[in-house]
């Protein structure tokens, strides 16, 4: 079976000029794919070549490095200026409107992404999910569901792998779950054939020039859906409540809350939420029941509601039986609420994708509704997100926080504002900006801090209690990416004898 659109596009590539700009873990591939297509590339990335992580992914296409020009260093967008391209992809992070790139779409450059273009080539059927929290694990539960039905799956997007380079081998039957970020779906025109929104509430706002833009771009997964397009929407979150009135394609609307899901009356809308403990999908007054809460394996109402999400988007290609298997099964991703070991009595869990207060409020819950107590080590960067709410949940759960990191005066704030009345006590690590665990000069500082805070949760913890590493913040204070850091905190946790 043939994929016209990428035979199509082998034949537009082969001998046009692009430029991919960032060398990171998407765009590498990407480069070796557009290089083995006859495709002229130039490789642009601000890092130098000493750089450890540039110098790896360098490395990583030597065998095809004859083909590709490089541009590194603080100008590596200079030279764009004076060349032309017939093709550029551009990184996540790099706004449309940079200069640089507005003076190559003046002179004709088409410009894109990675991600983009593969949903245009690819022939497969795709889901999409986005949303401030919970995006991973909805994406994992909905592969790991169509996967249990029997269907071939490629997950994509923010999780696994990147997947251009692999779409000349995917079929119409296949099935691809991808993860998209705000970044990846800003200014994004192609729409997922079938799209879910977990929630919205503030969040890189480091980044999007206002908060309105970060909603449009989440909005973008579904924008140019056509009437046999499916959206599913967090009914419980007002934002994407709304969004049903925006949608030019089939609505499904979930939330733990029955009586959210109610807010219409239309009967058009196909529902699942909670009743009686059970997981309810709703067609026009025909009830599924799915399965149990108390049978889901991984914690937390905010799980629920990704299993709800999840079953909104497969229930038109699987059986409730297979949704129940994968609800009784799944163990949880990594880096969330991830059980490590036990030590002494005291369990520790790594949670580092806890990237923003909200996601470490929804920790908190999960937690407090496992009547838990402990210590908590957190610490990341600020994306201008809103605290309100973090500390009463913390102190919820731990009585005894550990901070490193650029956010802690925020964090602590928040405990000292929401406390109540309520005794705890904050034992908190010198910050030190510069300090990066990828280069091999400030590794051992980074690598010493949460050495110190592991050693106090130690002397603090008692048996029958847990540590939990919930950040709070991004990795980019000390780390390039969350994985890195909740690699490292595991690594440490189990080298303890």
């Amino acid at each position: 079976m043939s994929n016209e659109r990428f035979d199509d596009f082998k034949e537009y590539i082969k001998g046009k000029k692009a430029a991919v700009i960032g060398v990171g873990i998407s765009n590498t591939p990407l480069i070796r794919w557009l290089v083995s297509l006859g495709c002229k590339v130039t490789a642009c990335d601000k890092m130098t070549a000493d750089d450890p992580v540039l110098k790896k992914n360098i490395d990583a296409l030597a065998d095809c490095a004859e083909s590709i020009e490089w541009s590194l260093g603080g100008n590596y967008l200079s030279h764009l200026e004076d060349d032309f391209y017939d093709i550029v992809f551009k990184t996540p992070k790099m706004r449309f409107e940079t200069p640089e790139l507005q003076a190559l779409k003046a002179k004709g450059s088409v410009l894109t992404t990675e991600m983009e273009l593969f949903l245009n080539l690819c022939p497969a059927q795709i889901f999409a999910i986005t949303g401030s929290d919970g995006k991973t694990t909805t994406t994992t539960l909905t592969a790991e569901i169509l996967k249990n039905s029997g269907y071939t799956v490629w997950v994509g997007g923010n999780i696994g792998t990147p997947l251009l380079d692999k779409v000349d081998q995917m079929w119409s039957d296949d099935m691809v779950v991808l993860e998209l970020s705000s970044f990846q779906l800003l200014g994004m025109k192609t729409p997922a054939d079938v799209a879910v929104i977990t929630n919205i509430t503030p969040n890189h706002l480091d980044f999007h020039k206002d908060y309105d833009e970060y909603i449009q771009a989440k909005v973008n997964i579904f924008r140019n859906q056509g009437p046999f397009g499916k959206v599913v929407l967090n009914a419980g979150c007002d934002l994407t409540y709304d969004m049903k009135d925006t949608a030019r394609s089939r609505v499904e609307l979930f939330s733990y809350k029955k009586e959210n899901v109610m807010r219409t009356d239309s009967p058009l809308y196909r529902r699942a939420y909670v009743e009686n403990g059970r997981l309810i999908y709703d067609d026009k007054g025909s009830k599924t029941d799915i399965c149990g809460v108390d049978e889901i394996f991984i914690p937390g109402e905010h799980n629920v509601e990704n299993f709800l999400a999840a079953t909104c988007a497969v229930i038109d290609y699987v059986e409730p039986e297979d949704i129940a298997a994968v609800a009784k099964n799944f163990k949880g991703v990594p880096h969330r609420i991830e059980f490590i070991r036990e030590i002494d009595g005291v369990r520790w869990y790594n949670s580092s994708i806890d990237t923003s207060p909200n996601r470490s409020l929804n920790t908190m819950k999960a937690l407090a509704a496992r009547n838990e107590k402990g210590v908590l080590i957190c610490g990341g960067a600020d994306k201008k997100c809103i605290y309100t709410g973090l500390g009463d949940a913390i102190l919820n759960v731990c009585d005894r926080i550990i901070m490193y990191g650029s956010n802690a005066d925020l964090v602590t704030d928040i405990i000292e504002k929401e406390a109540n009345g309520r005794q705890y006590e904050i034992f908190r690590i010198p910050d030190k900006e510069g300090d990066v665990y990828e280069f091999p000069e400030t590794r051992d500082a980074v690598v010493n801090a949460y050495k110190e805070a592991i050693t106090k949760a130690r002397e603090w913890a008692k048996p029958g209690e847990i540590v939990i590493m919930s950040s709070i913040g991004t990795s980019y204070d000390h780390f390039r990416h969350f994985e890195h850091r909740g690699d490292m905190f595991r690594d440490l946790v189990n080298e303890i004898e």
